[in-house]
């Protein structure tokens, strides 16, 4: 299973209560179309084989006879079928009956894992039929499948032999409401993957607190939620029941049916992602030394594999853009956290520091806009006038009339002081003095602009007992797209946790909702600028000649890139395979591995920058912040990272 993921389907059958071969049949020719799918898990719903809604039937011996000579037909009929399948049985044994989920792979019955939490109120009479399930396991058998001893407890984990690859427990309907889950343990124990078999009827407004629920415990429990729910063939005597089905993984909902649609949901898994979040949050589980033990006791496992886990078209959705909501109403709202986020920190570090001003670099770049904009907000929040935040635009080699004017533009309507201080006269003298020649336009040419800005920002600040804030953003800290010394050291980073994909989002939303109409017309003047550092001169026309992304490469790769590689610890080939996905229409194949090579190089490569960065918010799931977000040494290399990437 090389990239981790393994493809899933929840199943509403068509059914006919009290009709185990009728059931049993469409189970099977579900199970046919989700094997010509490449379907490694499968998941029926409660009591599939019979029906949820048999009642007293269910005392029938008839019933249950005929429901073992059905669960026998299916897994005579999956044999060949690389599946687990979990199908609804009713169970019995020594004059007990259980609400079981069936486990059969390849031809065998492996387990019966029965319901614990057996419902007994409002519509729900179960207690009537079925008895509590046992939680460690025993042996128990069927005559149906030659008297075979297997399994028979909730507590039992099918898992291969790496447990990072696979490793799925199931659960039964009300399980999952109740405060104390198996599905809790069963994530405790190992468990990547929970499947739930369930027939939860329909009521006004359920389905979307069932949604909540599934996904919320997929959150908690960091793993993939398979539920798959009885649908409309049951008997609408008191109840209806939606065939509502819902597959999510860490708080995401991967796929999901509409209401009494029968049929089969699918959705690939990623168990390498549920893995990494686990080992990398170390409050998972939060258990003491002796419920570990207790818990490695008590479960049974059982060991299967899959012939073949490698996809050539994922069934999931790959975000091209994952920093950033792709509804709009959500987008919004996000913005106006992150926003509110960096305001709130500043105004923090601004009062604690008994600051009479701010300084900021201004460019007519979006960076520097931004931090403007949260500086803006800061104040207003604090009740002070914006007249006390100093913008300094310092034209130099590189500076275009586009930028220039919109930054003054910009500290104009925002109520700002300018003050504008041409630095090309200061440049060329440390040229003499350090002995270069200003027509070699080598990194010592345009550093030196940088680190002459710089020192005129902090400089200022000390004069006005002012803190200076910094404009650079998470993609230009990842890859070291900054001057050690310039524009790389601030007094407070306000940008520092945010994408540059984001940063676009976050002035618009300003210019949108909180800017005036003259300001939202600069503003969207800053947002159609290339993005440039304007070391360079500019071309004889007058245009920006030094685009950054046609240096280091798209920042909405590289974006990408940065939040699938630390956000998931996914491999560079996995990354390479999904931004091929996300991209397809934008970028061919070896545009991407050009530019991925480029982001893992210089990510390790400059690391020494970010180790020493300033203070500044977190705001998103990924943070470079090395009091933080990423601990790493200044001196590791990408060697193991780029070799599978030049295999390709």
């Amino acid at each position: 299973m090389k990239d981790g993921f393994i493809r899933t389907a929840a199943a509403s059958p068509r059914l006919r209560v009290a009709d185990p071969e009728f059931n049993s049949d469409e189970m099977i020719r579900l199970c046919h179309e989700a094997d010509k799918k490449g379907v490694k898990l499968m998941v029926f719903p409660e009591l599939s084989i019979t029906g949820y809604t048999c009642g007293d039937l269910f005392f029938q011996d008839s019933l249950l006879r005929g429901a073992e000579k059905a669960l026998k037909r299916i897994a005579e009929a999956t044999r060949d079928m690389d599946m687990l399948i979990f199908a609804g049985f009713p169970f019995y044994e020594n004059g007990k009956l259980y609400n079981t989920a069936a486990a059969i792979k390849g031809g065998e019955l492996l387990a019966l894992i029965p319901k614990l939490n057996i419902p007994q109120y409002v519509e729900f009479y179960e207690g009537r039929y079925f008895k509590r399930g046992i939680v460690r396991p025993r042996k128990v058998s069927l005559s149906s499948f030659g008297d075979k001893a297997v399994l028979f407890g909730t507590d039992v984990i099918f898992r291969s032999k790496d447990p990072r690859e696979f490793s799925v427990a199931a659960e039964i309907c009300e399980d999952v409401w109740v405060p104390f889950s198996p599905s809790n343990r069963h994530a405790a124990a190992g468990a990547t993957v929970i499947a739930n078999l369930s027939a939860s009827d329909e009521t006004a407004g359920k389905a979307d607190f069932r949604r909540e629920l599934i996904a919320s415990q997929s959150s908690r429990l960091l793993c993939s939620y398979i539920y798959a729910c009885a649908g409309p063939g049951e008997s609408t005597t008191d109840l209806v029941f939606g065939a509502h089905r819902i597959i999510a993984e860490d708080g995401a909902v991967l796929g999901e049916s509409k209401l009494y649609d029968e049929g089969l949901t699918f959705a690939d898994v990623d168990v390498k992602k549920l893995s990494f979040e686990r080992m990398k949050k170390n409050t998972f589980p939060s258990l003491s030394e002796d419920e570990e033990n207790a818990l490695a006791e008590g479960y049974s496992f059982i060991d299967i594999e899959f012939e073949n886990t490698e996809y050539g078209e994922l069934l999931r959705y790959v975000d091209p853009y994952p920093f950033i909501p792709s509804e709009d109403s959500r987008r919004t709202e996000r913005c106006r956290e992150i926003l509110d986020t960096q305001s709130y920190g500043l105004k923090k570090r601004l009062s604690h520091t008994a600051s009479d001003k701010a300084v900021i670099g201004i460019s007519g770049g979006l960076d520097s806009t931004l931090a403007l904009i949260v500086t803006k907000r800061a104040f207003e929040l604090m009740g002070k006038p914006e007249k006390d935040i100093v913008c300094v635009t310092m034209p130099a080699f590189g500076t275009t009339g586009r930028t220039k004017n919109n930054a003054c533009e910009l500290v104009r309507l925002m109520g700002a002081e300018l003050r504008e201080i041409n630095i090309e006269e200061a440049v060329d003298l440390h040229f003499r003095d350090i002995g270069h020649d200003p027509e070699n336009r080598n990194a010592a040419y345009e550093n030196s602009q940088a680190r002459e800005r710089t020192q005129i920002l902090m400089d200022i600040a000390n004069d006005e007992n002012a803190l200076v804030i910094g404009t650079g953003d998470l993609s230009e800290l990842a890859l070291g797209w900054c001057t050690y010394n310039g524009d790389h050291i601030s007094m407070y980073g306000v940008n520092a946790d945010v994408p540059k994909t984001l940063v676009r989002y976050l002035v618009r939303y300003y210019a949108d909702f909180e800017a005036g109409e003259e300001l939202k017309g600069i503003l969207y003047d800053v947002l159609d600028t290339p993005v440039s550092p304007e070391l360079l001169p500019p071309e004889e026309e007058g245009d920006i000649a030094q685009k950054t992304e046609d240096l280091v490469g798209p920042y909405e790769l590289h974006d990408f890139f940065i939040f699938n590689s630390l956000r998931y610890g996914y491999s560079p080939e996995k990354v390479l395979r999904l931004a091929l996905i996300a991209f397809c229409e934008r970028y061919d194949r070896d545009t991407i591995l050009k530019w991925l090579k480029v982001f893992y190089r210089r990510f390790f490569s400059q690391q020494f920058k970010r180790s020493c960065m300033p203070d500044g918010p977190k705001v998103g799931s990924v943070d470079l912040s090395p009091r933080g977000g990423l601990r790493m040494p200044s001196d590791a290399v990408s060697k193991a990272w780029l070799s599978g990437l030049e295999e390709l």
